[in-house]
């Protein structure tokens, strides 16, 4: 049990909806919780969507209330732009070092944008998966939190060279002789929420990632469906900005493949028939072609299927994608599989693709454990209750927003538990 009066010291690795969800649950019941993340801002995966389920919300319509209940919980130590080293010791008695890089803009950061105006380096901008540019100090994204820019070190310039931005900024908020720093904390329970990342497509044989600029992945699609996106919000070809008439989804792409990921990732039928809505609000008229293995909608998500199946230029097609080829005058793309339903080849034009690409989790990164951690075949956490770690949402198993939320709060329970013992 911890000695400042809390229900125990909790260390929460991930500062994503799981990881969010785990630490407020947890610091609203007594505990003590430092989370760490290793980006600059909390929110992960969800802050990057468009809208997502149940709810068809906006990021800023779930995250928005758990930023509120960070802020103003003293229990909860955020630690961004940070990572966790290494863990030693057991349940109730864990030692954590974090290394902590150096932000370079401190708390007294109004978010002005002075700084941004003199800054001469672009860098690819990471929310927007590299379709559109920061300057080397930005702010993540509108909402984000701790609300203050950031420096990329790795593009920015140098005080020798530049400092241009510290000359700028009015309220003295940019340190540029910031230095990485590392702190050891003791624990007595670790929460993994460490989350996913979407596969390399570019490996995905004969489907044209990163060869042809019409085929996008289902998170990119997020990026230019959204109002804060590279398009802002409209759907588009990437090759030349071009409207759509014609666009395909294609399902499992990579995944339920022994070549490449064996396991389904669970929510990617559902993505595609939300983003076919994205698609039909902006472009009533276009034809929208789904291929798919099966379409895996349970529970109340079956109306969600059935309502989007009633669209006339929506066309749902049972076979697994084996070509995509691109005419290099027009930029059109053929989509070839075959319909197990009718036993026809398919040969489909147009004018872009999206692959549904799935979940790949990210474990436990470079973080060294005394005694390892658990995993399955597929890399997510596999942890055993005598183990003593916990492991929350999609560091788990692949799943949704809301099945992540419900997660990590159980999680929580038994991380207090852990500290209780």
């Amino acid at each position: 049990m911890s000695g400042n009066g809390g229900r125990g010291d909790i260390l929460v690795i991930g500062g994503g909806i799981s990881g969010l969800t785990a630490a407020i649950e947890a610091a609203e019941t007594g505990a003590n919780v430092t989370v760490v993340e290793k980006e600059a801002f909390l929110g992960g995966r969800v802050a990057r969507m468009n809208l997502y389920f149940p709810k068809m919300c906006p990021p800023s319509c779930g995250l928005e209330i758990n930023m509120r209940r960070v802020k103003t919980n003293p229990r909860i130590r955020i630690l961004t732009t940070s990572t966790v080293e290494s863990i030693t010791g057991g349940p109730g008695h864990y030692k954590a070092i974090i290394d902590k890089a150096p932000r370079f803009v401190n708390s007294k950061c109004t978010m002005c944008g002075e700084c941004t105006g003199v800054c001469p380096v672009d860098r690819p901008d990471d929310i927007n998966v590299g379709l559109s540019t920061t300057k080397a100090i930005y702010l993540p994204y509108e909402m984000a939190y701790p609300s203050r820019f950031v420096i990329d070190e790795a593009t920015c310039l140098g005080e020798d060279e530049c400092g241009k931005c510290v000359e700028a900024c009015p309220y003295g908020a940019i340190d540029l002789a910031m230095a990485p720093e590392k702190e050891e904390i003791e624990v007595d329970a670790v929460i993994w929420a460490t989350g996913w990342d979407p596969p390399d497509a570019t490996h995905f044989e004969g489907l044209g990632f990163g060869t042809f600029p019409n085929v996008i992945n289902n998170v990119t699609m997020e990026r230019l469906s959204a109002l804060n996106g590279p398009t802002g919000g409209k759907i588009q070809r990437p090759s030349d900005g071009k409207a759509l008439e014609s666009i395909a989804f294609v399902q499992c792409a990579g995944s339920r493949d022994e070549n490449y990921l064996k396991y389904c990732s669970g929510v990617c039928c559902m993505a595609t028939l939300k983003q076919a809505r994205y698609v039909r609000e902006q472009y009533p008229e276009a034809q929208i072609h789904v291929f798919y293995i099966d379409l895996r909608t349970p529970g109340r998500l079956e109306d969600f299927l059935v309502a989007t199946e009633e669209n006339e230029r929506l066309s749902l097609i049972k076979g697994k994608v084996a070509n995509i080829t691109e005419d290099s005058t027009t930029g059109k793309l053929t989509v070839e599989a075959e319909d197990t339903l009718s036993g026809r080849k398919v040969a489909q034009e147009v004018d872009m693709v999206v692959l549904a690409t799935g979940m790949v989790p990210n474990g436990i990164g470079n973080t060294q454990v005394e005694g390892g951690v658990e995993l399955d075949e597929h890399g997510f956490l596999a942890i055993s209750q005598p183990q003593g770690y916990l492991a929350a949402g999609c560091a788990k198993r692949p799943t949704d927003v809301a099945t992540c939320n419900r997660d990590a709060t159980g999680v929580a329970l038994k991380a207090l538990h852990l500290s209780a013992e």
